[in-house]
């Protein structure tokens, strides 16, 4: 019974968790990022949408670089976090339903 309970309250637990882990994870992936550019275009800063001096094709270069490196890295975040608090408390973090809302 007392195993039920703490499933049942882990989920909310986990939530301040996932939510440091989460802005850790930004952080990495923009620093990540950043770095990236500069070793492809030996750039400082990447292009933004709104700039009238870049083209098209840099535009959403940067944007897809940027996305798969964020992609990747909140998914490495999310799941090592998970893990490591299965591994603390035998229980996964999340319900049942996979996948992020």
């Amino acid at each position: 019974m007392a195993k039920k309970k703490k499933k049942q309250k882990l989920p909310l637990a986990y939530k301040p968790v996932g939510f440091a882990l989460g802005w850790l994870g930004g952080t990495l992936a923009g620093m990540t990022f950043q770095k990236t550019w500069k070793m492809i275009r030996h750039e400082d800063d990447a292009p933004d949408a709104l700039d009238p001096d870049r083209g098209w094709g840099e535009i959403l270069l940067a944007a897809a670089i940027q996305g798969a490196i964020f992609a990747a890295v909140r998914s490495a975040v999310d799941r090592t976090g998970a893990k490591a608090i299965e591994r603390r408390t035998g229980v996964w973090p999340v319900g049942d339903t996979a996948g992020r809302d």
